[in-house]
């Protein structure tokens, strides 16, 4: 009898934000990510200029925790995640921890997308949902085994999720989805007449 088993498993983290720490108020949120994208005029400028579809402050603000109460809300409910997925994933840290690098807003309107990439210099990377109007895109991430899959035939068009080359995910506003930053992912078109927000961030070791 074949002994057949699943070595090196990317492991993906789907939660609630508001299961750690204090509830987040989502309208509130949503107003605050509008009113920084109306006000940084230089995150708009490098968005024109780079030819970014809507609005992202990545390149722009690096202090929204402390220009708005609200984003130090969610870093400290986020912290808590980063800490249960690091457990899971067995990181021996020693006398070093995961803290956070950077947050930005991301508002994606109508025909935007964001194309595949990865996070270098990160060890934990992700996404919390604030606004994802129905028809929104899902959150693509792809096998980081794909480059050296070569001759591999296609797979099944119902194959288990674990033996896909790229994995659908539709989270809901309040979720919080947590990767390893080598992980690539990308947004596809958002079809909806909506907005698409979100805030992403990365923890590094220190």
């Amino acid at each position: 009898m074949a002994n057949i088993r699943s070595l090196f498993v990317t492991r993906l983290y789907h939660a609630r934000l508001s299961e750690y720490g204090a509830p987040i108020d989502a309208q509130e949120l949503e107003t605050s990510c509008y009113s920084i994208a109306e006000d940084d005029e230089a995150g708009q400028a490098w968005c024109e200029r780079e030819g970014y579809p809507g609005y992202t402050s990545y390149a722009s603000l690096s202090d929204l925790p402390w220009r708005f109460p609200i984003f130090q809300q969610v870093v400290d409910c986020l912290d808590r995640h980063v800490a249960a997925f690091a457990e899971d994933l067995e990181f021996d840290l020693a006398d070093r921890k995961l803290v956070l690098e950077d947050i930005w807003i991301n508002i994606l309107p109508e025909g935007g997308s964001h194309s595949s990439h990865l996070h270098p210099h990160a060890v934990i990377s992700g996404t919390t949902y604030v606004a994802m109007p129905g028809g929104t895109s899902a959150l693509k991430l792809e096998d980081p085994r794909s480059g050296r899959l070569m001759a591999a035939p296609p797979r099944n068009k119902d194959a288990r999720e674990d033996r896909r080359t790229f994995v659908y995910i539709t989270p809901e506003v309040g979720d919080v989805l947590l990767w390893e930053s080598w992980l690539r992912h990308e947004v596809p078109m958002n079809m909806a007449e909506a907005e698409r927000i979100s805030v992403s961030f990365n923890y590094k070791w220190e």
